[in-house]
This record gives C-alpha cells, structure tokens and sequence, in this order.
C-alpha cells in the first residue's frame, strides 16, 4: 500500500478543516487564504512536484481596474471591464462567476501582497488581447510576479516546486531586451545556479512560501480518488491508497482533464493535439464530483494555444512549445493546407489557434491544418525560433529548403501558391499594413513585433533570402477550461443548481468565469485565483460560523481575510 509523503516530517492527521486536492495557484491561494485565518488545512499533490500548470506558465494575473493601475494614474473602471469581459466570452459566462471575477479581482490582488507576501510587477503597456471589443484596455490590467529567491526562501521545499526550466527572466525585462538573441544568457544562467525563480515558477513558490509560514501540510505522491459523504455533505476525500480523511470542506484544484485523451476527445469542441501541462491532469477533480452529482459547466472549451513538437517533455510525456514571437515577429508567415495565409498571425493565441480548427465540410477534411510557420535564413540571423540559432545544424523540427518552390513539395502545398503568398506578404510588409488580415493594425500585434525593426510596422517584415524553414503548428491548449459547476463563491453546485455542501472547486478543475473568452494575459490565472481566494474565504467564514456556534472550535477565530 502506499504511504502519503508528507513534507517536514509531520505526520498525517484523519482530520482537517480543510482539505485542498492540488497544489497549482488555484489550490495554493485557497489554502493560503484559510490557513491566514487559522484553519488547519491539508494540501493534497497527486505528481512528485508542486505546482501544476501554474508552475509552468507566464505567473501573469489579468485583474481589472486594479490598484496598481489606478496608482500609476490609469484610468479603468469595474463596469469597463466587464463590458469587455462580457464581449470577449460572447456572451457565455455565467453572470454570478463574472462578477466576482471582476468585483473582487483586486481584493484578491491585495490580499496576496499584503497578507501572502506575494510581489507583483505592474506591466502598464501589456495591451489587452481583443483591441478591437468595447472596454478593452491598452495597458494596466497585467501584473507579473517578481523574481523570487526560491532556493533561500524555501530551503529542502525548493527542490520540490515543479519548473519547466525556462531561464529567470520577467516580461518587464523581455520589453527592454527584445528578440531573444539580444538576451544576456549568461547573466541569466547565473541567476538560475544561484536559484532565482520567474513567472508562474516564481508565483508557486511564493504561494507555497505563504503557505507554509501559517502551518499548511503538503503531501505529494498523494492522489486523491473519491470524496467522502455523510447525510449529503461533503466531509472529506479518499486516497488512491484507500486512506480516508475527513475535513469540514473539500477544495478541489486538480487541474483540467486535457492528458485523459478519450475524456478530452468526447467533451471538447475540438481535437486536441498538443498540450504543455503536467501529464498528471487526468481530469480527477471532475470525475469525484461527477459521482456525487455536481454540475458540469463549459467542456467544450480550453486555453487553445498554436502549438509545435519540438522534442520538449514533461514528466517523461511529450509535449508541444508555445508560439509566439515566431509567428509574430516580423519576417515570418503563416501557411495552409493550400499554401496561403489565412489568418493575422501575430493575434492572441486563443483566437488564432480557432482558426486551426476549422473545417471544410465540402471536402471532408481540416480548413488550414496541416499549418505552418514559414520564414528564412534573413529571420534566423535576426531572432533564431526557438532555441534553435543560426549557424547550427538544422534541428529535425524544421524543413529546409534552398527556394521556396522546394519548401512546398516538403510540406506538399501548391509551390505556386506559396511563391504568390510571400510575395504578396512581402510587397504589403514594406509598406507597413497589411491589407489581407490586419496583422500590425492593433497595439496588441504590434507590442508582440521588434521596435528596433527597420520595417514601418514592427509585426510586419519580409522574407528576404534563402535557404527557406517551416515549422509545423498544430491545435494545443494549456489546459482545459471548463469542468465542475461551481457559484460565485467557488462553491460547487449540483445539476439542479443547488450547493453541494462542504465542495468547493478553482482552476482549470472548474467552470471558468470568462467562459470561451481570454480577455488578456493572466486571464488565466487572475480568476481562478480570486474564485479561490473567494472559497478560502467562505470556508474560513462558515468555520468561524460554526465554531462560534458550538464553542468548541477555535481556528476560525480571529479571521483576517
């Protein structure tokens, strides 16, 4: 049978106030929250790490009309934000989910500074994604976490926070230095020996920090696989090893359900071919409150992000890598099934990877896919793509060509149609706009484009000489971001819409309430965390409640949220 590991050699009670069930910032700031306000609370980790997909993303948190803003003399409003959230989801988020995103965002936001001790930058040019939506701001609603001294901070705790092993830098410093072969790798590399964290690294680890100062127990290796029940209240979980622990609430943050591939094929909208998540979001969290009924709420729907396999694994599991500045930078296209662009590359992620998806009914087959990302040997002097450079061996990842017309018959596309392709790009590139898709038109492509480019537009360029590259984009996503229904506190509520009690649900485990919508960067992790920060709350409140009540509980006392 197996044992819990649990960390700092404390031994495992059958009895918590609290039980969380995952360990991303979701599950962390939930337990943090709690744990401020004297609840003994235990934090669950189903992989040998902590941290899920937030230890391995951007760290960003997108929070309307916050304080940082209105302190640099921003001016943002609550209800213009919520006009654009509402625009940007379509029209789909659940009213009660959106409102406490929006309304207490900010609460959330000071609670984590001034409680939690966790440092933010304030990126006040990081335009929002959709430029083009009522409400939608040029810069202000992003912050960033601060580099982080993990290694000094959590001493044996840091070799247990997940990482992916992107170098310490945050986007306030990638502004400053551009393309990344502008990068000064060897200050980063020392920051990295000397255990400085960044993004969603640097987050988990202040998070777990936080955590720790007010006594929360972890356990890894520690999957958690039914919820416990009694007169039709939650009242704890039991463990993939039969253990049974019992907790006044239940919390699960256990990531989306994208690594169960049959699960992801029969919810979401569409085929899912990449993801860069920890293999360990199997869908857990969803499938324990499926059995006792809860409610499920917008599966159809993920973070969708272009993707390309590019050897990277997590976990032993292949995964795909992000594309970003190579489809935005200028001097780079990219190309159909038929040889042709057919979208503005250089949008936001999310929209942009839609268009992968579409489908040609007539002909039974993928609109765009098989896509790629098309740019020369003028495009790699420049920036590289990846962490490929030029001057080294081409890696297997890419396609190399003398010409174009040898590029297509590789990736078996029109040759003709990709010659009148680039030169139409490159005839629109030269003169600054683009008359075919508006790449460039928007503050958000052009922040995302090189300011030192000597082009009129800094999202466009052109290809100038061979030899030609292409790399393969396929339809990916972080993570899923629909599953268990919850309220406007985080707590779960059945197929009739009525609470579950003692349940609670944040992160990708839940509905999120910016539905199909991703408003700008952080849009992620900024409500998931304020629907969390909102279920600590109201936990430590009922615990506080029940306490006073019967005179014989004394955590909840006190509370400070």
């Amino acid at each position: 049978m197996l044992i819990l590991k649990l960390l700092d050699n404390r031994e495992l009670s059958t009895k918590y106030d609290m039980v969380v069930v995952g360990s991303g910032a979701a599950g962390l700031t939930a337990a943090a929250t709690a744990a401020q306000a004297g609840l003994d609370v235990l934090v669950l980790e189903k992989s040998p790490l902590l941290g899920g997909t937030s230890a391995v993303s951007g760290g960003m948190l997108w929070i309307v009309a916050n304080h940082h803003a209105k302190e640099y003399g921003i001016e943002d409003s609550k209800a213009a934000g919520r006009a654009y959230v509402e625009a940007a989801s379509r029209g789909r988020g659940r009213t009660e989910l959106l409102d406490s995103a929006v309304d207490q965002g900010d609460d959330m936001l000071v609670f984590l500074e001034a409680k939690l001790g966790v440092d933010f930058i304030f990126l006040d040019n990081f335009p929002d994604y959709r430029q083009d939506l009522p409400g939608a701001a040029t810069g202000g609603r992003t912050v960033e976490p601060q580099l982080f001294n993990y290694h000094a901070e959590l001493g044996g705790f840091a070799d247990l926070i997940r990482t992916d092993g992107r170098y310490p830098f945050t986007m306030e410093e990638y502004e400053a230095w551009g393309a990344f072969t502008r990068f000064p790798w060897d200050e980063l590399q020392e920051r990295m020996e000397d255990g400085v964290a960044a993004k969603g690294h640097a987050l988990v680890s202040m998070l777990v920090a936080a955590c720790r100062r007010f006594g929360v127990t972890f356990a890894v290796n520690a999957a958690a696989e039914r919820l416990r029940t009694e007169d039709g209240k939650v009242s704890g979980v039991v463990t993939a090893d039969r253990q049974e622990i019992t907790a006044d609430a239940v919390m699960l943050a256990s990531g989306g359900f994208e690594w169960d591939r049959e699960l992801a094929d029969s919810m979401l909208a569409s085929r899912l071919y990449a993801v860069c998540s920890p293999p360990s979001n199997t869908g857990d969290g969803l499938k324990m409150a499926q059995r006792i009924g809860a409610a499920m709420r917008g599966t159809r729907e993920a973070w969708w992000a272009p993707m390309s396999f590019t050897g990277g694994t997590r976990d032993g599991a292949a995964i795909g890598s992000l594309l970003r500045f190579e489809r935005q930078g200028p001097g780079s296209i990219m190309v159909n099934r038929h040889g042709k662009r057919f979208a503005n590359e250089a949008q936001n992620y999310n929209d942009l990877a839609r268009s992968l998806q579409s489908w040609d009914s007539a002909n039974n087959q993928t609109l765009n896919t098989p896509v790629h990302v098309v740019f020369d040997q003028s495009y790699l002097e420049r920036y590289g793509i990846l962490d490929h450079r030029a001057g080294q061996a081409t890696p297997d990842y890419l396609y190399e060509a003398a010409t174009l017309t040898e590029l297509a018959d590789k990736l078996c596309v029109p040759a003709d149609a990709l010659v009148t392709t680039v030169e139409r790009f490159n005839a629109l590139a030269l003169i600054g706009v683009d008359g075919d898709f508006g790449r460039g038109n928007s503050e958000y492509d052009r922040y995302w484009g090189d300011a030192n480019s000597s082009w009129p537009n800094p999202s466009l360029g052109p290809l100038q000489y061979g030899p030609y590259y292409a790399l393969e984009v396929v339809n990916g996503a972080f993570g899923t971001s629909g599953g268990v229904g919850t309220d406007g506190t985080g707590g779960v509520v059945d197929v009739d819409g009525q609470r579950i009690e003692g349940l609670y649900a944040a992160g990708n485990v839940a509905d999120s309430p910016y539905a199909a919508g991703y408003p700008g960067a952080g849009a992620t992790l900024g409500p998931l965390m304020t629907m969390a920060y909102l279920a600590g709350k109201d936990i430590a409140a009922r615990n506080a409640l029940q306490a006073t009540g019967s005179g014989t509980h004394s955590a909840g006392q006190g509370v400070d949220v």
